[in-house]
């Protein structure tokens, strides 16, 4: 069955028109995911012998994960941000980016702060979705 048709040009995929988004040009796309991990060891023998990724240890809480077709880690014990993944997006401005969220309707749950590789912020979307920009 073919998925149903949208009208061509009104934005009726994201409720914004088309000549807007066009215009916005934002930097942030989808460049991260984060998996809450628990136990790291475990969690990283089952992503190994399940589906065969590598990785490399940030620290004791903290593992990068390789070959899973995307960037991403595994965040052990307290480093877990999140009970559920977190997708993260990268910015070229991290403080544009968090006054475009702000101005949009999201909601700031960690303001702008440093780790290992850069800064982010944690935000929520109208629907309750968590998500992260992080850059430079």
């Amino acid at each position: 069955m073919a998925p149903p048709s949208r009208p061509s040009g009104s934005g009726a995929d994201t409720g914004v028109p088309l000549g807007l988004r066009s215009s916005v040009g934002m930097s942030e796309r989808i460049d991260y995911v984060e998996l809450p991990a628990g136990d790291l060891a475990a969690a990283k023998s089952f992503y190994a012998a399940a589906f065969g990724w590598g990785f490399t240890d940030y620290g004791p809480t903290y593992a990068g994960f390789e070959g899973a077709g995307l960037d991403g880690g595994l965040a052990g014990g307290d480093a877990a941000s999140t009970a559920v993944p977190l997708v993260i997006l990268k910015a070229n401005d991290l403080e544009a980016a968090l006054a475009r969220v702000e101005a949009a309707g999201g909601t700031i749950t960690a303001p702008i702060f440093e780790f290992p590789g850069g800064r982010r912020f944690h935000f929520r979307d109208p629907a309750g979705n968590e998500l992260g920009v992080w850059g430079a």
